[in-house]
């Protein structure tokens, strides 16, 4: 375990230089007496050499997709590429302020200008706003979009949202934040929605269905027209988690197929950073008559000008975010698009599903996995409840031996209709070289489980922290360090 910071402490050292402060202001004059200290503040005191190692080592503690495989399910965990990173971090772009004149900040808004066109153009919808600043927050947004539209109607007694029972737990939430009623409906045999449950709960109330596809068992919704149907002839919207969208790139248009609306989660489709608690990006795109409600402003061009466009505030929603949502974000999905192109877009796609595949078919024998007789998408959920029946051992353990394997463990315990679920997704950055040793790995544990099940009931054992309590560590969280 790495000594802390304050433990490296030596009196007099120092690992920096401050500028001499040239302002004639005295800080009892701006501070008021009751919040001045009345001690030194007690900072460990260190040389530059003794900090950069001290956090070069707990870098090293930690799992990034940069030091191995981190095949989180539902969260595309996918390696950035540097370029955008590079690009993102150019003068040009951070030196710009939202409020300058509209002339000097034309390259910015050319690009998100293209980005919302590209993004339209890849799912196939007429509009899209760059605002929302999360999937979630792109859920919401996407909810007010489908009050405004009932609400414009004169039909604000539409207060349902239905949802399947495999649904991201985001969306619940986001659905009861935007002041609608949640509705759940169960999945069939296959692990899609259940067309009769859907249409014994569809009536005048119904305001909106949210579907994600393919959904979070990894499997595509080929329902989807007569979901769309059903839903229409009420007057009901189709809202689409966009989490999983990497899997159909170039394949399918959401808009298409009788979506309404959907949510890009740019981090995790269009390779930008993901985790950490943001920032992130989940622009929303809908159909043509739904484009008046979205948040103002669009960014349109005129002339070969580049312009924020204020024209719909009567009937738009809003603002959802200050300024116009995170720029640098979206900048890096600009660039990844740019690079791929349409071709390539399709093949991140195509791998992310063969990736997928090939796990779930080597795994066949060592673990249940209930969905098999059909093809998953970019993802696939085994269970081991084979583990927890014969030899004990539950999704926890497996997932703590994991990281004694030198990786991260995948989604546990998701989908909540899975019991013992473990949520595992290759995306398309993996090489079979990397898919070849987690499976490897994967097999090992499962005949450790028969072998030695208390391994695994220790597990992890050569990671810098071991097994901790982790509702312990909710209920009674202390990040305090006692010097």
């Amino acid at each position: 375990m790495a000594s802390t910071i304050f433990e490296k402490t030596s009196s007099g050292r120092k690992g920096y230089t401050l500028p001499v402060n040239d302002v004639n202001i005295k800080l009892e004059n701006c501070i008021p007496s009751e919040f001045s200290r009345k001690e030194d503040i007690r900072l460990p005191e260190v040389s530059e050499l003794d900090v950069m190692r001290h956090f070069l080592e707990l870098a090293h503690m930690n799992h990034c997709i940069e030091k191995g495989f981190y095949p989180l399910g539902s969260c595309t965990m996918k390696y950035n590429p540097k370029i955008n990173e590079t690009l993102a971090r150019n003068d040009g772009f951070n030196n710009l302020h939202p409020y300058q004149e509209e002339d000097t900040t034309q390259g910015a808004l050319e690009i998100m200008y293209e980005l919302q066109k590209d993004l339209a153009e890849i799912s196939g919808f007429a509009g899209v706003t760059l605002q929302p600043v999360a999937g979630a927050h792109g859920e919401f947004t996407g909810l007010k979009v489908i009050k405004a539209y009932h609400d414009f109607n004169g039909n604000s007694h539409k207060n349902k949202i239905i949802l399947p029972d495999s649904a991201h737990g985001t969306n619940p939430a986001s659905v009861v934040l935007a002041g609608f009623d949640v509705v759940e409906i169960k999945s069939n045999d296959k692990g899609l929605v259940d067309i009769q449950d859907l249409k014994s709960h569809v009536d005048d109330n119904t305001a909106g269905f949210m579907l994600t596809n393919p959904n979070t068992l990894g499997l595509f919704e080929t329902q989807v027209e007569e979901i769309a149907e059903i839903v229409h002839s009420v007057d009901g919207l189709i809202y689409m988690d966009g989490a999983n969208f990497n899997a159909i790139l170039g394949i399918v248009k959401p808009g298409e197929i009788g979506f309404d609306i959907m949510h890009y989660n740019l981090h995790k489709t269009f390779a930008t950073p993901h985790g950490g608690g943001g920032p992130g990006s989940g622009p929303i795109g809908v159909r043509k008559d739904l484009v008046k409600f979205l948040p103002t402003p669009m960014v349109n061009k005129q002339d070969n000008k580049y312009f924020m466009d204020y024209g719909n505030a009567e009937t738009s929603l809003g603002k959802v975010h200050s300024f116009f949502g995170n720029f640098a974000v979206n900048l890096r999905a600009y660039i990844y698009i740019k690079m791929l192109g349409t071709k390539g877009l399709r093949r991140v796609s195509e791998n992310a599903v063969i990736n997928a595949n090939y796990i779930q078919k080597k795994l066949e024998k060592y673990y249940n996995i209930p969905f098999k007789d059909q093809y998953c998408m970019h993802e696939f959920v085994a269970s081991g409840v084979w583990q927890k029946e014969k030899y004990g051992i539950n999704t926890l353990d497996i997932a703590k031996r994991i990281l004694d394997k030198g990786y991260h463990a995948p989604t546990i315990y998701f989908p909540l209709i899975v019991p013992e679920a473990m949520m595992i997704e290759p995306t398309e950055t993996e090489s079979k070289e990397t898919l070849d040793d987690f499976i490897n790995a994967m097999i090992e544990i499962a005949k450790e489980c028969e072998e030695n099940p208390d391994l695994l009931k220790n597990a992890p054992l050569n990671t810098p922290v071991r097994r901790v309590d982790d509702t312990l560590a909710v209920r009674q969280l202390n990040v305090k360090f006692e010097w």
